[in-house]
């Protein structure tokens, strides 16, 4: 990181130019997080205090949850701040801590919903042996291998990003420090190595998807045989809304960090930042848990117990 120690500080995309639309994306942002902070919120509280929930689902469940709260509290309140203080400013060494833990959560998650597809491939084809292949201690070590993944890969790409020397300036264009980004004001031919990083990282993520397509294959042979429509429609239901929420956050951040030059712009990049890294962390807990009925039945007696003990 002491090639680019001349650089103290970095600009981030300015989302606006007036104060009123500044104040806008400011209040934007705000109604996001809070929604996202509420939902991954309840989820937290209701599994770690509903021992009725304390099953493989809702435990990758909770541990999605902390991966959202961890991807919008790392990129959402600066650019909430500089929207208020009409600023651009983002400290070098903030910035590296910004890449370090949004590539940390970013990933922990995709690796998680691999596993949640697992475990529903198990639950739905393999109900009989779904204690065996996934019982408490088989989940605790799959969820600390996606952790360990995930703070292993943000490791090195920190580390690699912020070693080339930096020399085009520091303006980037986005409004959280973001690799390809970084990249772009670098002016050694060493950033090779982390663009084959990104590429490596890009199709492990395929790979993921992949395997969740593959997943769902199964699945879904499986329950056009329940011979229930109700039964069938539930699994429909549940399944459906995953796979479009998987295919849109694998989809764009494969093509963020591996689009061509050429169709590169602000207002797209923008764009699909906002898809994979905002959107998401809002939508999953309605998607994943509060159509679940069993999750709604849970938190109302946890809301319900909390008011009889006041």
């Amino acid at each position: 990181m002491s090639n680019s120690s001349s650089i103290s500080h970095f600009l981030l995309l300015a989302l606006a130019h007036t104060r009123q639309l500044q104040l806008l994306h400011f209040c934007l942002f705000l109604g996001i997080s809070l929604a996202a902070l509420l939902a991954n919120g309840l989820i937290i509280s209701a599994v770690a205090c509903g021992h009725h929930l304390h099953t493989p689902m809702f435990f990758f469940l909770l541990n999605l949850a902390l991966t959202d709260l961890g991807c919008i509290c790392t990129t959402v309140p600066k650019a909430m701040h500089n929207s208020l203080w009409d600023t651009r400013n983002i400290s070098y060494s903030g910035c590296a801590a910004q890449v370090f833990l949004f590539m940390f959560f970013i990933s922990a998650e995709f690796y998680l919903l691999t596993i949640m597809s697992y475990d529903r491939y198990v639950s739905i084809c393999k109900p009989l042996h779904y204690g065996t292949l996934l019982g408490s201690r088989a989940c605790v070590h799959l969820a600390a291998a996606a952790w360990a993944s995930g703070f292993l890969n943000a490791l090195l790409h920190m580390a690699n990003t912020f070693s080339l020397p930096l020399c085009k300036g520091n303006a980037l264009g986005q409004f959280f420090c973001e690799i390809p980004h970084i990249l772009k004001l670098s002016c050694s031919h060493s950033n090779l190595r982390e663009l084959g990083l990104l590429a490596i990282s890009a199709c492990l993520r395929f790979g993921c998807f992949v395997f969740i397509v593959f997943s769902y294959v199964k699945i879904f042979r499986a329950v056009l045989r329940i011979p229930s429509e109700q039964g069938r429609h539930k699994a429909f239901s549940t399944c459906l809304p995953h796979l479009s929420v998987v295919s849109l956050f694998i989809s764009t951040s494969i093509f963020t960090y591996l689009k061509p030059p050429s169709i590169s712009s602000p207002s797209l990049d923008l764009a699909l930042s906002v898809l994979y890294s905002v959107v998401p962390p809002v939508l999953n807990p309605l998607i994943y848990s509060l159509r679940n009925q069993e999750f709604k039945d849970g938190l109302r007696k946890i809301i319900m117990n909390t008011f009889q003990k006041e």
